[in-house]
Parts: C-alpha cells; structure tokens; sequence
C-alpha cells in the first residue's frame, strides 16, 4: 500500500488540489481572485524554468547524438509523425462534423480584442516568427520557435567543433540535468497552484459552457474524448503492442491532469519528459520530440480548427463542405496547429489567420474566439499528451 501511494502521491494529490480548486470556483466564485495570485506564481515559475530546459534539452539532443544519419532519420520520422498525427484529427473531425451537423446557431456575442500586430506586414510576421532581433528576447516562451532553431543551431555547432567543444557540450548536458531537477521541485508545488488556477477557470469559464456555443462545443467535447481514448490508443499500439497500450495510459495520467489544469503544453512539458522516461523512451528521442512538438506538434488544436471554421461557415451561411474549402481547411489546420504557441489560449493568431485566409466578415470573429478559449482544456490535453504517443511512434522506427 505505502508503495502504491508512493507512485501515485503525486497523481493523488493533484488531484485533489483540482477537486479543491473545482469545489471553490463553483461555490464561492468571490473568492476565486484571492487564491488566483497562488496559481499565477505557479505558472510563472514553471515557465521561467521550461524555456530554458527547451533550450538545454534540444541542443543537449543534438550534440550528444552519435551519428549524424540518426539524428536525420529522427527529424524526418518526427516530422512526418507530426503531419499524420495532425491531418488525421483534422479528417477525423470533418467527418464527425459531417456525420452529426449542427443545423444552426442563433443569437449573437461580443468579445472585445486586441490586435496589436495590425499593422505589420506578412514579411515582419515571418520574420519575427522565425527569428528575435535580440539574443536575450531569445529566452521567451512567446518566442519558442525561434529558440528551438536557436537551440538547434547551437547543438550543431557543438557537435561540429569536435575536442574543442567538449567543454560546452559538458556545459550543455549539466544544464540539462539542473533544470530538471529545477522543475521537479517547482512541480512540488502543482496541487496548491494548479488547484488555484483550475479554481479560477471554473470560476469564469464555467458558466459559458451552456447556451449559444453548446452545439459545436459538446460536438468537439464528445468527438475530442473519442480522439483521445480511441486514436491515441491505436497509435501506442502501432508503436509497440499491447505493451505500448499499458505503458501509455499508465504514465499519461499525470501530464493529462497538468494539461487539463493549466490550458498549457508549455506547461505539460515536464510531465511529458517524466511519462517518457518511465515508457522507455530513450532521451535522445524524448528530448527533441516533446519540446519541439510543444510548439509544432497539436492534435487538439487541429481538431479545434476544423470546428471553428465550420462554425464561421455557419454563421455567414457557406458550404463548408464546398472540397476547395476542405483543402484550404486541411492547409489551415496544418499551419494552425504549428502557429499555436504552446501557452493558454495561444491559439488566437492562427483564428485571426484562418479569418484572414478565408475572408470571413469580421461578425465570424467572436465565434471562432469564443469557440478556442472554450475548448482550450481537452484541446490542451489532446496537444501535449499527444507529443508522448508521437516520441512512442517515432521510436518505433527510430532506434537509437
């Protein structure tokens, strides 16, 4: 007994922060804005210490890697694990909204935003999506791409500089392992500061879920649930049988409850790298997977896409199913589900590209915002917890 509460301690008590954290959002909503500072501490110190374990991680990866042949080989089954994965959640989608249509959606909402980036060019997006202009805006988690090319880069360079580079390379790998060892403690503090995060959503979003938006969400709400249990089941079952079904869902648990509490693959992370390490997912796999699929890599996201889209087709009254509007939805999603930075609610760049792409009337805004901020929990689940079945598939084919 005292080894299975040793196991599952962690599991245990998260759970019960976020049992505690539900039952204060739901009774006493007043006092949500009291213990909200305790769950922004949190995550502020877990971001603080996931950027610069991205860095470590990946460029650790990179230049500890034996053979160059191999470290090709895990970029390209990476990268076409990442393209399967994505394009069949967003088919998967279309066929679920295409199978069980919502008829209509009345009445209207307001949402107020900011778009601050109106005024720039699609040449300045581009290249302050792929780059910083200064190395310290480098350390960011609102700059995660350029940092994974960054750190990239960096790992080349150390592998390239032979003896030379020996003692950055030791430097890189050392820092690898102290900022692990920095979240596990700031993990310590999960139950209280994840309990008072989910408090406030519970709080603010829950009486949201029911009313104008109820169709669409429950329809991604149900279909994003048998995504969940049913897809990511058969791909850990291509990875590795029925060992890898067990292994799977016996260490998903724990990231899959950090997920739903934080609205955060950025703050999944860890818990992923953990899961992986129990799986047996080597760490040459494991870190450049995980980190780079927290940015490149979301299952829910795409699947949030495709809903979204067919519901500002609803709202303006165009055929959604119209095939040049599937491709066009197929590409979106593709780019979406890249383009969402792995933090809450970061999926709101790509719903102003897809109103952007299609030309929706700016009434179709609201909706498909509404509709990315109320499904952001199961859709964070599906994104990070599906970057551990994606480092499962690639070693499937990668041995290392």
């Amino acid at each position: 007994m005292k080894e299975v509460f040793k196991n599952y301690s962690g599991i245990i008590l998260l759970l019960l922060g976020i049992t505690a954290g539900s039952i204060i959002g739901i009774t006493m909503p007043s006092f949500v804005g009291y213990i909200k500072p305790l769950g922004d501490i949190f995550l502020n110190l877990l971001f603080v210490s996931v950027v610069p374990l991205v860095f470590f991680a990946v460029s650790n990866s990179i230049a500890s890697l034996e053979q160059q042949s191999k470290f090709g080989r895990i970029l390209l089954v990476m990268s076409l694990t990442f393209l399967f994965f994505i394009l069949t959640a967003a088919v998967f989608t279309i066929c679920v909204v295409y199978l069980f249509p919502v008829s209509s959606i009345s009445g209207s909402s307001q949402i107020v935003t900011e778009n601050a980036a109106a005024t720039d060019t699609w040449g300045n997006r581009i290249v302050g999506f792929f780059t910083v202009g200064e190395f310290t805006e480098l350390f960011s988690r609102k700059n995660m791409l350029a940092l994974l090319i960054f750190a990239f880069l960096t790992g080349f360079a150390a592998r390239k500089s032979g003896e030379k580079g020996q003692v950055f390379r030791s430097f890189i790998a050392s820092g690898y392992e102290v900022m692990k060892e920095l979240l596990l403690l700031v993990m310590k503090l999960a139950p209280i500061g994840l309990g008072a995060y989910f408090a406030f959503q519970v709080a603010t979003l829950g009486p949201q879920l029911f009313g104008f938006y109820g169709k669409p969400l429950g329809l991604y709400y149900i279909a994003g649930i048998i995504y969940f249990l049913v897809f990511f089941s058969l791909y850990a079952f291509m990875a590795d049988g029925q060992k890898g079904v067990k292994s799977f869902w016996t260490n998903a648990i724990y990231p899959s409850l950090t997920a739903i509490s934080t609205c955060s693959s950025f703050a999944t992370m860890p818990a992923n790298l953990q899961a992986a390490s129990k799986i047996g997912i080597p760490s040459a796999i494991a870190n450049l997977v995980i980190p780079i699929g927290t940015t490149l890599h979301k299952n829910g996201s795409s699947m949030s896409s495709i809903i979204k889209i067919y519901v500002a087709f609803l709202i303006i009254g165009r055929d959604f199913f119209d095939p040049m509007n599937l491709l066009l939805a197929l590409g979106i999603t593709v780019f979406v589900s890249i383009v969402a930075g792995g933090i809450p609610n970061g999926g709101y760049i790509g719903e102003m590209l897809m109103i952007s792409v299609y030309k929706l009337p700016q009434e179709a805004i609201p909706a498909v915002m509404i509709i990315g901020t109320l499904v952001d929990p199961l859709a964070t689940v599906l994104n990070a917890v599906g970057d551990i079945v994606a480092a499962m598939f690639v070693n499937r084919f990668v041995k290392v």
